[in-house]
């Protein structure tokens, strides 16, 4: 079982910045993928980015190429996303979740994820 609990959240002004962390529980985080999603009200929820078991690769949501990074220290069993450039239309609710297919590639899609925060919510205010 994996237990994971977002945090860095808040009210930001645009072209600003927001570090999010997701902690997680569980003996065998490092060897999961690791993801970011994200849902604005009345949309679907989003892939923003995920990152490999081993840190070696990662991939992005085209809207955020270039401006969020992902990363992750097994160490600690913590998954980041730095949040550059924010804009408007970043505001939405933030989930972590966790691929538990071990070493398994890094997959965009949200059906892929086995594993849940509870989300922290990011406002960009224009």
């Amino acid at each position: 079982q994996v237990q994971l609990v977002e945090s860095g959240g808040g009210l930001v002004q645009a072209g600003g910045s927001l570090r999010l962390s997701c902690a997680a529980s569980g003996r065998t985080f490092s060897s999961y993928v690791m993801g970011w999603f994200r849902q604005a009200p009345g949309k679907e929820r989003e892939f923003v980015a995920a990152i490999s078991w081993s840190r070696g690769s990662t991939s992005y949501g085209d809207s955020v190429k270039g401006r969020f990074t992902i990363s992750r220290d097994n160490a600690k069993n913590t998954v980041f996303l730095q949040m550059n450039s924010l804009k408007h239309e970043d505001t939405a609710v933030y989930y972590c979740a966790a691929d538990s297919k071990t070493y398994g590639m890094i997959a965009r899609n949200q059906y892929e994820y086995d594993y849940w925060g509870q989300g922290t919510q990011v406002t960009v205010s224009s």
